[in-house]
């Protein structure tokens, strides 16, 4: 884009990019549970004073936020008989967490824990959770503290490349066709360089999927919160959609690739951690965080995004920073573009809520 206003022939020449993926040709059912979920516009925010204590997490006031959070959103007395409306046994569920970022801004020990323990009480199997990310050297940064029973997935192995566009460990039988956003050098008649494929634990492993973000800024995609996580952390040939500081294509790539059946219809859970969130540096975070102490649970993860991005918003209004969509690059993000709009194009597609007097958002403060 050469602006950062979406129109509507934006948003419409994205489906019509993924309707002509050969993916398509096998969808992934749809359940009650796949995106926006049993909760359409529902957003709750969950909020402890004490959850971060100069800037360590602590374990008893997230765990009660996690499970006041649970309760609130599915209207039900209990944690435990809120994690069973979403989850039964039989579910083989991936965890997509988010460990890119300093340790003050990935994946919390104490909030994926009592996840664990969520799960389990629902009823599924130690042996059906995965935990997931894309690249095994990032997977890394949290496999240390889990616990041995639970099995983790990636699809690359070692760490972050350049030429992302080999499949190995991503399913060849589905993707997303889109040549119109290749990188210098790669061709528009090859498949190799035009498709992105989600990684095998997605399409072969697991029936559901949480996602669990972070509160984060992002240089290029404004914020990297659930769609950022489901994208950037599920797909090869990823790095297309922001060849350079001048070039930024992810307020289409995001949602097209979200959308894709296989992932769209089993994300069953959204859940951003914004104990600490990242207002500005992101997505490393490391000069720019601040305790938030706040966690937002949704099934409809456009609408928590939309909710974490005004969060982010108001703490750079705070910093006297510019809102996301309006900024212009500065000593920590380079991008000229940064495309926050990404939710609202998801939105706009189907896949969830954005529209800020439409969603159904519900604050709690524990004491």
């Amino acid at each position: 884009m050469t602006d950062r206003t979406i129109t509507r022939r934006t948003i419409l020449k994205v489906p019509a990019a993924v309707a002509g993926a050969g993916a398509l040709r096998t969808l992934s059912g749809a359940t009650r549970y796949s995106m926006p979920g049993l909760y359409p516009a529902r957003v709750v925010g969950v909020t402890h004073p004490e959850a971060s204590v100069y800037m360590e997490y602590q374990t008893v006031p997230i765990q009660s936020m996690i499970r006041m959070g649970m309760q609130t959103l599915t209207g039900t007395s209990n944690y435990i008989t809120a994690w069973r409306k979403l989850f039964q046994p039989g579910d083989v569920v991936a965890i997509k967490v988010n460990p890119n970022g300093s340790p003050l801004v990935i994946s919390s020990q104490a909030c994926l824990m009592e996840i664990l323990n969520g799960l389990l009480l629902a009823g599924v199997a130690p042996t059906d959770i995965v935990v997931c990310e894309r690249y095994q050297d990032i997977l890394a940064r949290v496999t240390g503290w889990l616990p041995s029973w639970v099995r983790t997935g990636y699809a690359s192995p070692g760490s972050y490349l350049d030429d992302q566009t080999g499949i190995q460990g991503y399913d060849p039988n589905y993707y997303v066709d889109l040549p119109q956003y290749l990188l210098p050098g790669q061709d528009p008649s090859n498949p190799s360089d035009t498709r992105s494929h989600p990684a095998l634990f997605v399409t072969r492993q697991v029936t559901k999927i949480i996602s669990l973000a972070v509160l984060k800024d992002h240089d290029a995609a404004g914020v990297t919160l659930n769609l950022k996580n489901l994208s950037g952390g599920l797909f090869n040939n990823w790095n297309r959609f922001h060849p350079d500081v001048n070039t930024n294509y992810l307020v289409d790539g995001i949602p097209a690739l979200v959308s894709l059946p296989v992932v769209r219809n089993k994300v069953t859970l959204g859940i951003i951690d914004g104990v600490h969130g990242c207002y500005d540096g992101g997505p490393m975070g490391w000069d720019c965080v601040w305790e938030h102490n706040t966690m937002y649970f949704a099934t409809d993860v456009v609408a928590a995004d939309r909710v974490g991005w005004v969060a982010i918003d108001a703490e750079r209004a705070i910093q006297g920073l510019p809102p996301e969509q309006t900024a212009p690059p500065d000593a920590y993000d380079a991008f000229v573009q940064r495309q926050p709009q990404h939710i609202t194009a998801a939105g706009q597609m189907g896949l969830g809520e954005w529209r800020d007097e439409y969603i159904d958002f519900q604050q709690v403060t524990l004491a």
